[in-house]
């Protein structure tokens, strides 16, 4: 049976959600004229007034936004209120330079629970299921996001944040935890320890479904996930500067639904700006349309994904980004050659003696790119015998050249060999400097 959180909204027809769209882009273009100094200036250098803003064909008229700008006007050099009329902030940790601030007035909140109260409503979660919480709590906006979602839908919260695996899977047999949300890398990681401590997942728990996201996943990783666990593996989306966690999959796990009335999103071409076509592959560019606090007019995610119009089997009409295939700036140039670690991924799950923990190594050599996988091996692969090894070391090798067209150096390793995360798992090592 499909549920609807607002059925009236997810089933609007196209044309209606493309007018109210366009009424609500009319309205954020002179809201964040009039309330912010940035866009002001951002529009005025681009000879953009908001009356030149009337339909939807209008928006390639408006300048990209970045995170850059996020960071060159800390912190809060971009918001459309004053401090006063907020009620959170959540604070990105950037590896470089300052951090991203993000503000929320309290109907930025509530904006957010109802596009996760959709969400979670769309897999059959919500009242009556208890979600345990491990992603991050705090300035991270993963834990905290999941966690208004889900007590909107009615469901019961635990939040156990990450770490601390041996508690959370005796929580999650004692208080019968029925949904999971955390990165898939890190329920990799408590699926370990709870194998070594004899418990099984599908077994012992009553776990059913899980919420996986914060960092990029294969659909060959999903199949692994629900063969060990017996579990429903979704993907989930959005980003810190967005709301965190936003979008799920729906029970048909055929793309992920963006809430056309909130969200104006757009596919370009990451070196020439222009937008492409539903079904071609290019950067993710959203527009917020219903934020107050910090909106974002065509923001460039960095994101890599093809945009699905088509109707989906849920009767939703909202449009789907499918698969993530990585990030712009996580993308590796090898060789000439363009590598995303979601590729390597999804070779690797293909291969049933290889695990699911790889790390990527890229040296520089002579001035020449070399680029080598660890991958751990499953306990049945493991092997005394040399030749063994050496085998299927060029098996993989070989099925890895197949799919990214350069040469890979392959490392089989034992089982435990590549370090565990508890967050977003660490799969690439660049030593080169570029």
């Amino acid at each position: 049976m499909i549920e609807y959180w607002n059925p009236l909204v997810e089933r609007m027809p196209v044309d209606e959600l493309e007018k109210m769209q366009e009424r609500k882009l009319r309205n954020l273009v002179s809201y964040v004229y009039q309330h912010s100094d940035f866009y002001k200036k951002r529009f005025d250098d681009a000879g953009v007034k908001p009356e030149d803003i009337r339909t939807l064909n209008d928006l390639r008229k408006l300048p990209f936004t970045y995170k850059s700008d996020l960071r060159d006007t800390y912190p809060t050099g971009m918001f459309c209120v004053s401090n006063e009329q907020l009620a959170r902030f959540h604070v990105s940790s950037g590896t470089t330079g300052k951090p991203t601030v993000v503000g929320y007035t309290h109907n930025d909140v509530k904006e957010w629970s109802i596009s996760l109260a959709r969400a979670l409503t769309s897999i059959g979660v919500g009242r009556g299921d208890v979600i345990q919480v491990s992603y991050g709590y705090g300035l991270f906006t993963g834990g905290l996001g999941l966690h208004y979602g889900a007590e909107e839908v009615g469901s019961t919260v635990l939040p156990t944040s990450s770490g601390n695996t041996e508690k959370q899977l005796e929580l999650m047999q004692d208080l019968n935890s029925s949904v999971i949300a955390c990165t898939p890398s890190y329920f990799l990681f408590m699926n370990e320890v709870a194998n070594q401590a004899g418990v099984s997942i599908q077994g012992d728990t009553r776990l059913r479904a899980g919420i996986f996201g914060a960092e990029p996943w294969s659909e060959e990783m999903r199949g692994r996930i629900e063969e060990a666990t017996g579990i429903k593996a979704y993907d989930v989306y959005g980003t810190s500067e967005l709301s965190g966690p936003l979008f799920t999959e729906c029970q048909y796990q055929d793309g992920i639904h963006i809430w056309a009335d909130q969200f104006l999103i757009e596919v370009i071409d990451p070196e020439t700006g222009e937008q492409l076509g539903d079904g071609e592959r290019g950067e993710l560019v959203i527009t917020t349309l219903a934020k107050e606090a910090l909106p974002l007019v065509r923001y460039r995610i960095g994101d890599i994904t093809v945009i699905n119009k088509e109707p989906c089997r849920c009767g939703r009409t909202h449009p789907r980004i499918m698969r993530v295939l990585g990030r712009a700036d996580d993308m590796l140039i090898v060789r000439g050659i363009n590598v995303f670690p979601g590729q390597v991924e999804s070779v690797l799950m293909t291969i049933p003696e290889v695990g699911e923990h790889f790390m990527i190594i890229v040296d520089r050599v002579n001035e020449l790119d070399v680029m080598k996988v660890q991958i751990e091996m499953t306990d049945e692969a493991f092997s005394d015998k040399v030749n063994d090894i050496i085998t299927l070391e060029k098996k993989v090798e070989t099925s890895l050249k197949n799919v990214l067209n350069i040469a890979v150096k392959v490392e089989l390793v034992e089982k435990g060999t590549i370090p565990r995360s508890m967050g977003k798992a660490k799969k690439v090592m660049d030593n080169r400097k570029l």
